[in-house]
């Protein structure tokens, strides 16, 4: 069963809504990283910030109140027509929710707990729901008044791409008609004294494949799409997932998990690798990881598929990363002049990883019909794959 993405929704370092991030995306015009003190012990730490206002959540959800949540109101506010048109199609009770997150709601309750490590008493805003890694999925659901399936997801990070799998299968089990899947996640202290006691942390913008890498930075960002069994612009072709389960923090080497979730999105979507035009790659810019990445690629592609991380433009968002870069994908796709995100050249490639064919600036897509993949890769071992086409 195809399913069809018909709505973005977007908020990111590089800006709020699609036209702001589709033109710092292809003109690889990086916003929003700053040099921040308190994010580690004693170390100002470069993190990419949706510097803009957020609007605040709605009336009669105040409890509900998280930056995450802010997020998720801008992000679901840019497609609020087209999710009423479906209500009015479809019925509430017909639409779902699946939102992946990793990190909901956690800088709040660890100011709380701080206060009450101090105070010896909850301070009056304290909502334990406000963690929870449903809590997203929920708060759009109370708030647009949805009686669909309502799922939170997290998968570290692929916990996005994993949520668009899940509304799929939903609309192919006839759960519901449209689902308002994807990812949110907000910069906290709890993932930013994880990866600095893991010593991944740059301390610069991350230089993913570079001979000079030195781990990632890290981001925040709300991406969410419209789905159902409708057509759309953009299909969503495919998926392949696989849980190699090697270490708990470290990729296998070799990539086979991570080959294996792309050859599964490829046989999905009914296409051999030749048929891909561009792949998204997960590309954190941490040794192993990207010498992982480059070795899957090859397993599948050769080394001539186009092909780039973002991460460097918007930091690593962790639980959004899966659909933030979905959304990247989305928009290379209805982009009228088919542009790709372009990699980083400012610094020389790893000569020991295995070669790739990096997006240059004003690389294109082909016309017609085209079909792009963006990995996502996670702790674990939790690989997935999404393959996403466009009908000129």
């Amino acid at each position: 069963m195809s399913a069809y993405l018909h709505a973005l929704g977007v908020t990111c370092s590089l800006g709020h809504g699609k036209a702001a991030v589709a033109r710092a995306l292809f003109e690889g015009s990086p916003h929003g990283l700053y040099a921040r003190d308190g994010w580690v012990p004693r170390r100002a730490l470069p993190v990419s910030e949706v510097s803009a206002p957020l609007p605040g959540v709605p009336e009669g959800l105040e409890h509900r109140d998280t930056r995450n949540h802010r997020l998720l109101t801008e992000a679901v506010g840019e497609i609020g027509a087209e999710v009423a048109a479906a209500i009015a199609r479809f019925g509430a009770h017909r639409i779902g929710v699946v939102i992946g997150t990793s990190n909901t709601g956690i800088e709040e309750a660890t100011d709380h707990i701080a206060a009450h490590g101090r105070d010896g008493a909850w301070p009056g805003g304290y909502r334990y729901n406000g963690q929870e890694l449903g809590a997203p999925a929920a708060f759009i659901a109370q708030w647009l008044g949805l009686g669909g399936p309502c799922h939170g997801l997290s998968t570290a990070c692929t916990s996005g791409a994993r949520a668009l799998i899940t509304a799929r299968r939903l609309l192919r089990l006839d759960l519901c008609d449209a689902v308002i899947c994807g990812g949110a996640d907000t910069l906290c202290r709890l993932a930013t004294h994880g990866f600095h006691a893991l010593e991944a942390m740059a301390d610069e913008r991350c230089q993913p494949f570079a001979a000079a890498r030195s781990g990632i930075h890290i981001g925040e960002a709300a991406a969410v799409f419209l789905m159902t069994r409708e057509p759309g612009p953009v299909t969503f072709s495919g998926s392949g997932a696989s849980s190699d389960a090697y270490h708990m923090s470290s990729p296998e080497p070799d990539g086979r998990g991570a080959s294996e979730a792309m050859r599964a999105a490829l046989a999905c979507a009914g296409l051999d690798a030749t048929s891909i035009d561009y792949v998204n790659l997960h590309g954190t810019a941490t040794e192993h990881n990207d010498a992982m990445e480059s070795h899957a690629m090859q397993a599948v592609f050769g080394n001539g598929v186009p092909c780039s991380s973002t991460k460097w433009l918007t930091g690593h968002t962790l639980g959004a990363a899966g659909a933030l870069e979905a959304a990247f994908c989305w928009l290379s796709l209805t982009d009228p002049e088919r542009r790709l995100p372009p990699h980083p050249h400012g610094h020389a490639i790893d000569p020991a990883l295995a070669p790739l064919a990096f997006v240059a600036a004003g690389d294109r897509l082909p016309p017609g019909r085209r079909h792009v993949m963006s990995n996502s890769f996670a702790f674990g071992g939790n690989n997935a794959s999404l393959v996403f086409s466009h009908t000129a």
